[in-house]
Order: structure tokens, then sequence, then C-alpha cells
């Protein structure tokens, strides 16, 4: 697979044989959406896989990203990655994460880390990108007005609103489907 847009445009990276990656126009689709230029942004990709979705963040400017991937091929494949593809400046820039995804999301919390741009790619399994609405809206990981991308598959039904996350738009793309949600940290919640 390659990088489809901004500073490391057509660069080849690995893709781990065991699992199933944003496809190019779903990646394509995400960018048109938040933007190509994410100069002073910071990403956070749970799920990771490859890190493509990740890679495309730093090639387009994102400040800092910060990739979690729980299964130790694919953490190895996204740090040779990194590696092959950015040079050391934009290298500094990432922050890979072996742990489970649910997990990473509580530490980060701890540690005071937020995120402008959130994206989820978790497995076509019941419950997984349900579960990842709640624990996000759980703990204080996101900037005001921060956007949340869910990848899952085309038949999967998510909430219109999950606490503090509203849904925006919805797409589907092949057996995808997109589901962007804007993050509004003043709202009121009923729990």
């Amino acid at each position: 697979m390659k990088i489809i847009g901004g500073k490391y445009k057509n660069r080849n990276f690995y893709m781990p044989g065991h699992i199933r990656p944003t496809q190019n126009v779903t990646r394509k689709a995400i960018f048109d959406f938040v933007g190509h230029d994410l100069e002073g942004l910071s990403f956070l990709e749970l799920f990771a896989g490859s890190g493509a979705v990740g890679l495309e963040a730093i090639s387009r400017g994102a400040e800092q990203v910060v990739m979690v991937e729980r299964d130790p091929k694919c953490y190895d494949i996204i740090k040779e990655n990194t590696g092959l593809i950015l040079e050391a400046q934009d290298q500094s820039k990432i922050d890979v994460i072996n742990t489970d995804a649910f997990a990473a999301v509580k530490v980060l919390a701890k540690k005071g880390v937020s995120f402008d741009l959130v994206f989820i790619d978790p497995p076509y399994e019941a419950g997984q990108a349900k579960k990842a609405l709640k624990v996000l809206g759980a703990y204080d990981i996101l900037h005001p007005n921060s956007l949340l991308i869910l990848e899952t598959h085309r038949r999967e039904t998510l909430p219109e609103q999950s606490g503090r996350f509203l849904l925006f738009k919805q797409k589907n793309y092949g057996l995808a489907k997109l589901w962007i949600y804007t993050y509004e940290q003043d709202r009121n919640i009923s729990r």
C-alpha cells in the first residue's frame, strides 16, 4: 500500500497479512473531510493495524500522532513503517503504543494527553465500535470541538448521539462505513 497524500505521498509501506486494512478510497474520504493540512493538530489512531491512517496524518502535517495497536506483529510493522517512510524529524512526532486500545485511552487520560482528531477502526465484531464511543466519552482526551471518526462494517448501526458525541455524517465506502462525530465538551449529558 502507499501513502496517498502530503509530504510522503506515494511512499510504500508494509501491510500485515492478517488484518483488514483501511482502503485507499476510505483513507482519501477521511482526509477529504478533515482536511488535507493537519498542521499543528494532534491525531490518535486506535486499532492501528499497519498505521496507514496515522502515517497519512503525519504526511499531511499533524504535529503529534499516537497509534495504538495490541497485536505484536502489527505493532512491529507499524514501527518498521515509521522508520521506512518518515524522516527523522517526523519520526519524533509519532508514539506507537503496544496495548489494548481501551486501556490506552485510560492511560492517555491519566497523562493529560488530548487530541484534535481520533480515528478508530476496530475489528468488525459486534460491540467494539459502540464500546469505543463509551470509553472515549468516559475519559477526557479530546479537545473541545474535536472530531471522532469510526470505521465499521456497513451493516453496523451506531447511535446519533453518545454522551458528548453527536453524529455529524455517515457514508458507505464498499463494505465499510465511516461515522463522523463531533465532540462537544461543554454539552450537558444525562447519565
